[in-house]
Order: C-alpha cells, then structure tokens, then sequence
C-alpha cells in the first residue's frame, strides 16, 4: 500500500448504500462531489451528498451510475453486492473503496488539526486498531505541535530570503524542530519569543 492525501478538485465520489455505512465513508470525503445511489437513504446523507439517486442497484445501474466517477464506494449491507460494485468500477479502472475489502481505495482513521492531518489505517486488516491509535495520538499531541507548525510556516517565509539553498533551509527547520527549548516556550504560550529564539540559533539574529 501506498499512502497519499487527495485533494477534492472537482472530483466525483459515487456511493452505493444510504445507512450509517454511507454516511461515515461520506463523513471522509467531504469537498469531494458526492452522488449517493439507494432505495433508502438517511437524511445526514442527503445533507452530505450533492446529488441523491433514490433507485435499486444491480448490475445495469451500477454501470450507468458509476459514468464519470473519480472513486466509487461500495457500502451496502449486502456483501455480495458490494462486490459486484466494486468488481464491476475496478474492472473500467475506476478507483474503489468497498465495505467488506477488496478495494485498491482503504479509508483510514484520521485526526484533523489546524492546517495537518494524521491518518493510520491497518491496511483493510482490523478495522478496530486504526481509531484506537488516532485516539492515542490525539492524547499525545498537545497545543504545542500546533504552534511548532504554525511557527515553521513563519519561518519559512523568512529563510527563503536569507538561506540560499533548499538543504540549508531544511537543515534550519530540521534544528528548529529539534530544539527542546523551542518547544518549551510553546507549550508554554510563549510563540513570540520561541521565533526569536529559532532566529537566533539559526544564526539569523
């Protein structure tokens, strides 16, 4: 597996199942186009979903809905039709997320902060790991991984200008990152001073 992040663009996610299922692999898609196709689909879901097709899904209709699709999930509760989903938009080389696995798509556990995200996934293999880890990871990173971001963003902006090189300006943000007293003045509030710092060490005051 190769991890990556995709960004929405005007991509088109086509979703087959209308319950809580289709409602979370949705919950993960969110800025994408969504087309939800079920005979019953829940409100959430219709508030989610840019378009709402209210029909049965087989064979003939899967092709006709999955037209122009970037992605298509298969979140029904019946297994054996999303496998004939999934088989049937992986055979036209449409990406595919399935329900019950076997899709080259895998949805991870994610932990959205300000501006990064984390993401862990057990690789479709123990759906239950991926959200305890994101849980303890949550615990682990406190307001300070937030400002540290926030503060090499600044950075950055100021190196540019004064490091000439691309490895002269990693190795200025690596030190940066490495510094504990950096870290303590941001857990501590103190942002302002932890650049002046930053500046200093680096040999840019």
């Amino acid at each position: 597996m190769s991890p990556i992040l995709l960004s929405p663009g005007n991509r088109l996610v086509t979703v087959f199942g209308g319950g809580r299922v289709a409602l979370r692999k949705c919950r993960h898609f969110d800025g994408f186009r969504i087309r939800v196709v079920s005979e019953e689909v829940m409100p959430e879901l219709r508030e989610l979903a840019e378009e709402v097709l209210i029909d049965s899904i087989d064979r003939d209709n899967v092709l006709r809905y999955i037209e122009g699709s970037d992605i298509v999930v298969a979140a029904t509760s019946d297994h054996a039709l999303n496998d004939m989903i999934r088989d049937t938009a992986m055979s036209r080389g449409i990406m595919t997320n399935s329900a019950h696995g076997g899709g080259d798509v895998l949805i991870p556990s994610t932990l959205h902060r300000d501006g990064w995200t984390v993401c862990v996934s057990s690789e479709g293999r123990v759906p239950a790991f991926p959200p305890y880890v994101i849980e303890r990871i949550d615990e682990m990173l406190d307001p300070s991984y937030d400002a540290m971001l926030a503060l090499l963003v600044d950075l950055r902006v100021v190196i540019r200008e004064r490091i000439p090189t691309q490895p002269g300006r990693a190795e200025f943000l690596a030190g940066v990152l490495a510094d504990e007293d950096v870290w303590d003045l941001l857990r501590e509030g103190r942002g302002g001073e932890a650049r002046e710092l930053a500046l200093a060490r680096g040999g840019l005051r």
